[in-house]
């Protein structure tokens, strides 16, 4: 059985250039220092323009995880660390963060983590 962490942000307006590179920005920075080749990193879907049957979403993708826990839990905190860059990248956006069923909270100061 796996689990897969989930993200996305929605909000009326569509991403401005600016932030569409500063979503590429976050990407590759954070697929560079990732630091397991053999596991799956953070994903972001290709969205169609109507959000994917939902208009307002922005941004959405997830990530498998590894079933080692000692893989697992870095694995989580780098994938946690790059959703938080793209949410602060992304102002105004409504952001959905779920390791299954279970929401990852948000801090202002310390991002999503458990």
């Amino acid at each position: 059985m796996s689990v897969s962490l989930y993200y996305s942000a929605a909000r009326a307006l569509p991403l401005t250039a600016a932030e569409a590179s500063a979503v590429a920005r976050v990407t590759a920075a954070h697929l560079a220092s990732f630091p397991y080749r053999d596991e799956e990193s953070l994903y972001l879907y290709d969205l169609p323009e109507d959000g994917g049957g939902e208009p307002e979403r922005i941004v959405a993708g997830s990530t498998k995880l590894p079933l080692d826990p000692d893989r697992a839990m870095p694995v989580i905190t780098h994938v946690l660390a790059a959703v938080t860059a793209l949410r602060r990248a992304l102002p105004g956006a409504r952001w959905h963060v779920h390791l299954d069923d279970l929401d990852v909270p948000w801090d202002e100061h310390g991002g999503y983590a458990f």
